[in-house]
């Protein structure tokens, strides 16, 4: 992994690119590539490139040029099939100075223009300088493993790099909270489209590309995926076995490197998986790391220490303590750039600190649930909407409002269980699905936001982004269309997470669920093959029967737990205090002070709002670090 920025002006602006503007640019992503620094600039045109140093360690520094220097590159990512264009493209007259999968995609772009994405297999975020066609071309992998953020102003002038601090350092913009991207972020855990939470600051969708030229931006989707047509008939021995053969390609793809790698290993069936697979592939023993709390209900690490004796891996772990947890948060958000909408993100910076002292390179295990139905949700919303189907099949409307006020009056905790049912929902994806499992409902956005917030939002609806992938997908099953909205989505605040808090250790993540083939063979597979009665990644399940231990491929998911409400309540309800309760903190008139002092007295009597408070403390860090400008 590494850092890449940009500044193009306008020809019409007259302006050249100050160099002392892009190395600023460029070294506040010091993190993200402390092994070397590179610029170019052109006149009005400035590249910029932080490495890390993975692949052709001695040769691989950027901006990378093309022989006759007409062309050049700043990239972030790795292409695992790189080697395997070679030969064509030397055949076509293109000579390699070196063995980086960078100059790889420098020829291919030479080759294929725009189209040279559709050949690389891996996680990506690049920019091409085209000098003979005076075009910048800017593109992002298929799912957004690698950021990319940019600002286009009303001048035509383009600013883009991996994190939005560097557009910021640039003065591409000034920081100001984009509230139209607030029920968005408050309900989802992030912001789930092409805005940010910062007005004026965008990201390049994930499978997009965007060609810069003259002040114009052409933005166009090279990739979707695709659940229609399922595949033919087969038994589930075939699909067990191609499936494996798949996941066995990708992870054995993703140990391509000259440096150190090993992986994050939490014990559950995912990274056991991955760790069952890299065993067979390398000749010493792995190196597997963990992190776990001291208290026992967020402690995965005896699963984790169980995979590694299995196995045989060089394990080695770590466990935090709630102040190093709440006294790290401040950095970890000006990491983030936005609010950390996962409370998980914590721990994964600790193991990836833990990981830099071993290792250069680690294999994690995100993406499995949201292309094979890991997580509860979608069984649950699988069940209620077919009974909900049913239920208003049936039953009058005046019946149903009757039953929906009844609920209402019974017993709060009773109230609250049926309230998430189609007795109190409609029987549609958006309420028993997005709503129900959202951190602020829209219902709770209502009386969160104050009156003048609601008045600066255009769109308080905060499932328009997940309502629109739903009408764009192909799929006529509703769990491929569940699976579809949140890889778009929610998968891609994950993958943030992952970036960014492995980025701050300065160490590569890399996601073998998500290699393309892989999640394209998943996706049109049928239903049973992922979920199967309550038995969820039920192929995955299969094709490791006979690899993982029972005790691993029965276990039940946890979900990297953190008792971080237990220490709201408790010893820590001073973070409450100062970030949420504060009058600093309430006098910005955003949220109502009422409602927010209700959520945190509900949490103290017993109730469960970790989610909740955790979205406000982090919500007002980032605002006194980026908005007021406070140091972290």
């Amino acid at each position: 992994m590494c850092g890449i920025n940009g500044i193009a002006f306008s020809p019409n602006s007259g302006r050249h690119v100050d160099e002392a503007r892009l190395v600023a640019m460029r070294d506040i992503l010091h993190h993200r590539g402390p092994d070397d620094g590179g610029i170019f600039i052109d006149g009005n045109i400035g590249l910029g490139h932080r490495r890390l140093s993975i692949v052709d360690v001695a040769h691989g520094a950027q901006p990378m040029f093309n022989g006759d220097r007409s062309c050049s590159i700043v990239y972030n990512g790795e292409v695992y099939n790189h080697a395997d264009h070679r030969e064509d493209l030397e055949s076509r007259g293109y000579k390699f100075q070196n063995r980086s999968d960078t100059e790889t995609i420098l020829h291919l772009y030479e080759a294929h223009g725009r189209d040279c994405v559709d050949h690389l297999r891996g996680m990506f975020a690049f920019a091409i300088w085209d000098k003979s066609k005076r075009e910048l071309f800017i593109a992002r992998d298929r799912f957004g493993v690698k950021p990319l953020y940019y600002v286009h102003d009303d001048h035509g002038n383009l600013f883009f790099a991996s994190e939005i601090k560097s557009l910021l350092e640039a003065g591409a913009v000034k920081a100001e909270i984009n509230f139209n991207a607030l029920p968005d972020q408050l309900a989802n855990h992030g912001t789930s489209g092409k805005e940010t939470l910062y007005r004026g600051v965008k990201r390049l969708m994930p499978g997009s590309t965007m060609v810069w030229k003259d002040g114009q931006v052409d933005i166009r989707e090279f990739w979707d995926l695709r659940f229609e047509p399922k595949l033919g008939a087969g038994t589930d021995a075939e699909y067990v076995e191609e499936w494996r053969d798949l996941f066995r390609q990708s992870v054995e793809l993703r140990l391509m490197a000259d440096v150190p790698l090993g992986m994050f290993l939490s014990g559950g069936i995912d990274s056991s998986a991955i760790a069952a697979m890299m065993s067979t592939m390398v000749k010493d023993p792995i190196k597997t790391f963990s992190v776990g709390f001291r208290e026992r209900e967020a402690n995965e690490l005896e699963y984790a220490r169980f995979v590694a004796k299995t196995f045989g891996t060089d394990h080695h772990e770590i466990t935090i303590t709630p102040e190093q947890f709440f006294n790290a948060l401040p950095n970890l958000v000006w990491h983030e750039d936005e609010p950390i909408g996962f409370i998980a993100s914590v721990p994964l910076y600790f193991v990836s600190k833990l990981a830099k002292e071993h290792v250069k390179v680690v294999l994690t295990g995100e993406g499995a649930d949201e292309t094979l139905a890991g997580y509860g949700r979608y069984a649950k919303a699988v069940k209620l909407l077919a009974y909900g189907e049913k239920y208003e099949s049936v039953t009058p409307g005046f019946l149903r409002d009757a039953v929906r006020g009844g609920v209402a009056t019974l017993p709060s905790a009773m109230s609250r269980k049926l309230g998430r049912t189609f007795l109190s929902r409609d029987s549609h994806i958006e309420s028993l699905f997005f709503d129900n499992f959202a951190v602020f409902s829209k219902s709770m956005q209502a009386d969160l936001l104050s009156r003048k917030t609601h008045e600066n939002i255009a769109d308080l609806d905060p499932y328009t982004r997940q309502n629109a992938w739903i009408d764009k997908c192909d799929a006529e099953d509703v769990l491929d269309k569940m699976l579809y909205a949140d890889t778009k989505t929610y998968l891609h605040e994950l993958l943030m997470k992952q970036d960014q808090m492995s980025m701050a250790a300065s160490i590569e993540s890399r996601v073998p669920f998500l290699d393309h083939k892989l999640v394209e063979f998943t996706a049109r597979m049928p239903r049973e093959m992922k979920l199967r009665g309550g038995t969820t990644k039920w192929i995955l399940r299969e094709a490791m029967k006979g690899i993982l231990p029972t005790e691993i491929l029965n276990r039940p998911k946890m979900g990297f737990p953190v008792p971080v409400g237990n220490w709201f309540r408790h010893s820590f309800k001073h973070i409450v205090e100062d970030y949420v309760l504060s009058e600093r903190s309430l006098s910005r008139g955003i949220f109502s002070a009422d409602f927010v002092k209700t959520i945190v007295q509900r949490h103290n009597a017993g109730e469960n709002h970790d989610e909740r408070i955790w979205s406000l403390v982090n919500f007002e860090i980032w605002q006194r670090q980026f908005i007021d400008g406070e140091k972290k």
